[in-house]
């Protein structure tokens, strides 16, 4: 696909944001299954639901502009899902697996509230206001994960911190 307008990049990313979310479908049920921590499990487990809700909004958006509802490989997902993986096969289950975790998830979270800014600013710019105000929704409740996990990762950091090497 060549991008030659604001139009054609808000779809490339469009597509790599669904494909991203995808991805996360995926990860997230790994991610609470690893954790010890009943609120981080919690966490990851309600951010499921939130990212199906996202991956809809997504094919929504994709239905009103008369598109083909598919994703582009997102390569930046995948290296951060590898990462948290890693950790998983890696890391004995504790408080540092699930303060590693956190900071896992929050480099999700970071990347994903630049994709969604990004795209409903040009939504916005394209005057498709249906699509601006989805991703305005997805892109406050994306802020909202990483506030949660920050203040979940306040009280188990300390945890982590007062392991014994």
């Amino acid at each position: 696909m060549s991008i030659s307008n604001l139009e054609d990049l808000f779809l490339h990313e469009l597509r790599d944001t669904l494909d991203a979310e995808r991805q996360l479908v995926k990860a997230l049920p790994k991610m609470a299954k690893a954790a010890s921590s009943e609120d981080l499990q919690a966490a990851f487990e309600e951010h499921l639901g939130v990212t199906e809700t996202h991956v809809e909004r997504l094919e929504t958006i994709f239905k009103d502009m008369k598109k083909a509802v598919r994703g582009k490989h997102c390569a930046g997902m995948e290296g951060i899902v590898s990462e948290g993986e890693e950790l998983i096969k890696e890391e004995e289950a504790g408080p540092a697996l699930d303060a590693a975790l956190i900071c896992a998830a929050q480099k999700v979270e970071h990347y994903e509230i630049a994709a969604y800014g990004s795209l409903a600013t040009y939504a916005q710019q394209l005057e498709m206001e249906d699509a601006s105000d989805l991703l305005e929704t997805t892109l406050a409740e994306e802020k909202e994960t990483d506030e949660k996990l920050s203040e979940i990762a306040s009280s188990l950091n300390l945890v982590a911190q007062e392991q014994e090497s």
